[in-house]
Order: C-alpha cells, then structure tokens, then sequence
C-alpha cells in the first residue's frame, strides 16, 4: 500500500540515521536510487549528455553526487548553479571530470539555454523537500529553460510545496520524480502532482511512523472487494437504494445505475422523479423508461417529486445514493431528509449536494446523531457551493484554499460536517471525519466530461451496499473507476465506463494488472 509522510515526519525519521555513522549515508542510497534510474531511462550513460540544476541543499547534493557517478561512468555532465551549492557534491563532479557553471558568476542564458537544449536529461535539484513560497528569481529563471519531456526531479519538483502540494508561482514542470525514502504529500495533491509526471520510490531505509496520507494499489483494491462466495444469494449481497434521474435528466440515472450493477451488491432498487401520469396518482418518468430499456436487471419505481414515503416504500434497502440527473431544490431535500431520518449510509452527489448544504446550514448537528456513514461526493465548484451552505465559508476564499492546501480544506470540511468528503478531481482525495485520508493515484485527464461522476456515484453505493466501509468505498470506487478510464479509447465517454469496469475487475482478481506508466508505484 503506498504511504505518503509529512516533511516533519521525514525529518524525524532521518534524525538518527544523519546522526550515526557512516556519514553521508542517507544521501549515498538515494544517490544509488537516482543513478540506476536515470541509466535504466537513457539505456546507455557513456557519451550520454546530461546537466544538473544544483540548488545549495541537500537536494542539490543528491543532483550533485549523481552527476559524479554518472561522468565518472562516461557521461558528460554539466551542472548549473544559480547560488552556492553542495560542498562534497561540487568537489565529487569536478574530481569525476564533470563541469559546474556558477555560482561566480552566475552561468549566463545563453549558456544555460545551449547545454539545456543539448541535454538527453536535465535533473532538477534546485529545491527538495524544505522549500517553500515559490523559487526565486534565478532558480526560476533556470527551471524556465528544463524542458518537462526530459527532466527528472529529484525527490520532489523544485517549487512544489512537499507538505501541500502548493504551486506558488514557477515550478519545475518533469516528466517523472524520484523521490526517497516514502512519497510525500505534495507529490500526490494538485495542483504540484501535475507537475511529477510518474513517481518511482527509493528505499533509503527509513523507519516511518504511520502515515498522513495513504493510497490504494492494485492488490489493496482485490483484497477489498466483495466478491461473493457459494451461499451467497442477492439479498445477502447487499441490496442498494439508487434515487437517480428526473424528466429533466433522465440519463444520469442510465449512468449511474450502469456504475452500481458494477460495484458488487446483488440487489439494485432505482428510484426515479417523474410527472404524474394520466391516471390520478400514477407516476410516469422518463428516467425510468430509459433505465429499464438500458438495465433490465434494476427494479425501477417511478415516484412523484418529493414523495419520501414511496420512496422508502420500494423496499429495505442497505446503502442509499441520492443526486444524479435531481434538480436541486425542495423536493430533492425532503427527499434526503427522509434518507438520512432512516440511518443507513447514504452516497450524496450531484443535485443533492446543495440540499444538504441547506439541511447542514438549519443543522449543523444534522449528521451527528447519525450511527451511519454520509458520503459526499462534489467536484471543486460543488464543493464550494456546500461548504458555503453548509459552513458559510467564502467560495472565493475556499478556492484558494484548495490551491494551497487540497487535503487540509477537504479535512476542515469532513471534520465540520461530519461527512466523509470525496473530492473529485485529478487526484481525487477521500477523507473521513476523523481525518484518515486516501488519495487516488488511477485515472485519466479523459475523466473530466459530463456523466463520469454518475457512474462513480452508483459504483461506490454498490460497493457501500455489499459492505465496503464509506471510506474505503470511496477510495475502492475511484480506483476502478480510474482504471476503467485508462483503459478506454479515446475519446472517453460516460457511458464508456461501465463496459469497462467488468475487465478491471476481472484483471484485479486475478492479479493480471500493474502501476500503469504515467502513475506512481
């Protein structure tokens, strides 16, 4: 299972290693780390070109080490310094017959700009995990010359906040990270995961405490999924409450229920708002005609808007999912009300997202006395339009909060409602009230159209139904919901998804599948 660590709880851990003998231990593994990566990369080091972007710290000292290996194997390796740099790892390239252009003077644009562009890879170690606020003006001005397709940071991206994942002005763009020791946080929260490309992990023996921050992986994702064994029946399975689509958006409820046949309950009850029909108290609904012609296997009951009474009339239930193809307003919450009067966990997205900012703002305790789990799960703007209702937080204010600090927000936000927050996006982020957070490193930029978060929404009240925690639902749901983007052709549609999922699923079960190129291992 992949952890991620605070800088603090690195510090920590490095402490007494830093402290013993040999000296300079830790940085000699992580060098070994970079060095067989970077020679695995290129294929060959002798007569290959590379230049180090050498920071004075630490990280510049890891860049610094490698560039000495690296030309004492053959390579031609020029290192570009914007200020002072790695006593030990300057005097190590120069006795390995590698070049240092700066820091007096400093190497000149056109300089920096020729060997640059001559490089087969640039390593980027300008700033490690202690920077902060941004690069300045002259670790700026060299990262603007790294070309992304052929640079690799070291540990982390110069001008990426390790702890946050912050991007507070220029940053090192790379087409891959190697980090040391354990991930850290910023390098899986946007926005400074747009800026790793994939990230490979080097053992440097640390001893870490239990992580801040933790993902799933293919093998975690098999082991929790509810696989039916031979006294298995539907009913025991699970039996999930799906209230989806409405005249207005009939095809939310197609998608999502196309999620939720997918996501292991046995049992699948599709509620759907519809117009009374021409016999008095008949309804009629769209969503409900398109439901059937698409998913003949989910029991659909058309129910007049609002009508909370019919809706628990469909039958025992033992996870809810309300919102996709609702139309916000107070039909959609009398509906919830009802949901969460009856305690069990209950999945909230799309149009019932707003309802229950309203039923929060008139309550704020309104989850608390629950003993089941609320799941909400909002893209960035519904985010803000709930915690606004909910908390009367700014939506401005809670933007840029997300740019500075994703898991902090989202965690402010769990702990304050009492729900536990999935928060869709590039590197969709599930946290629970108390804190524990999962962070999810499958998908694609594909993901980001109209209807994906519909069949995600069914997937993970399927997998709440069949047993599955909520917070490990969600973090189960976005990582086959990711898989099944990745493996889709291009362009990627909703109705794509769940056509795809059986394969995933399939591949995980068996133990057919690997970290992907593009994603962290």
């Amino acid at each position: 299972m992949p952890n991620a660590h605070t800088v603090d709880q690195v510090r920590a851990a490095e402490a007494p290693l830093l402290a013993g003998p040999p000296p300079g231990i830790l940085m000699q593994r992580a060098v070994s780390g970079l060095v067989a990566y970077v020679a695995r990369r290129l294929g060959r080091v002798h007569g290959a070109r590379i230049v180090v972007l050498a920071g004075g710290g630490d990280n510049g000292g890891d860049a610094l080490w490698a560039g000495a290996r690296l030309a004492a194997r053959g390579a031609r390796v020029d290192a570009l310094a914007p200020g002072r740099t790695h006593p030990e790892g300057s005097a190590a390239l120069l006795a390995a017959g590698g070049r240092l252009h700066g820091p007096d003077p400093a190497p000149a644009d056109e300089v920096a700009r020729a060997l640059v562009g001559e490089a087969d890879l640039v390593l980027d170690g300008l700033l490690g995990i202690g920077g902060r606020g941004g690069l300045r003006p002259a670790h700026a001005r060299l990262a603007a010359f790294a070309p992304p397709r052929r640079t690799v940071a070291v540990d982390v991206p110069s001008g990426v906040d390790a702890d946050t994942g912050e991007v507070a002005g220029e940053a090192v763009r790379a087409s891959a990270t190697v980090t040391f020791g354990t991930h850290k946080r910023g390098l899986w929260l946007m926005p400074g995961a747009a800026h790793t490309g994939p990230v490979e992990l080097v053992d440097i023996g640390l001893v870490l405490p239990e992580p801040d921050l933790r993902a799933l992986d293919d093998a975690d994702v098999a082991a929790l999924l509810p696989v039916p064994g031979a006294a298995s029946s539907k009913y025991r399975r699970g039996v999930l409450g799906l209230v989806a689509g409405s005249d207005a958006y009939p095809g939310a409820a197609v998608l999502a229920v196309g999620g939720a046949l997918r996501g292991g309950a046995g049992y699948l009850r599709v509620i759907t708002e519809g117009r009374l029909g021409a016999a008095p108290g008949d309804p009629h609904s769209r969503a409900a005609d398109l439901v059937l012609r698409a998913h003949p296997e989910a029991v659909v009951t058309p129910i007049a808007p609002g009508d909370g009474t019919a809706m628990l009339a469909a039958g025992r239930v033992q996870a809810w999912a309300i919102g996709p193809g609702l139309a916000p307003g107070p039909p959609v919450r009398d509906l919830l009300a009802t949901l969460l009067g009856a305690d069990e966990p209950v999945v909230v997205d799309a149009g019932a997202l707003d309802p229950l900012g309203e039923l929060l703002g008139a309550d704020p305790a309104v989850l608390r006395g629950r003993s089941a789990p609320v799941l909400v799960t909002p893209h960035e703007g519904e985010f803000a339009r709930l915690t606004r209702l909910a908390l009367g937080w700014d939506p401005r204010t809670t933007d840029t909060e997300l740019a500075r600090d994703r898991l902090g927000t989202v965690r402010r936000a769990a702990a304050a409602t009492g729900a536990t927050v999935l928060l869709k996006g590039a590197r969709t982020l599930v946290v629970d009230p108390a804190g524990a957070a999962w962070a999810n490193l499958t998908g694609s930029a594909w993901l980001g159209s109209a209807g994906t978060g519909d069949v995600l929404t069914g997937l993970i009240g399927s997998l709440l139904a069949a047993g599955v925690p909520a917070t490990l639902a969600g973090a189960v749901g976005a990582h086959l919901h990711g898989r099944a983007a990745e493996r889709a052709a291009l362009p990627l549609a909703a109705s794509d998804l769940p056509d795809l999922l059986p394969r995933v699923v399939t591949e995980l079960l068996d133990g057919e599948t690997a970290p992907k190129p593009g994603h962290c291992r």
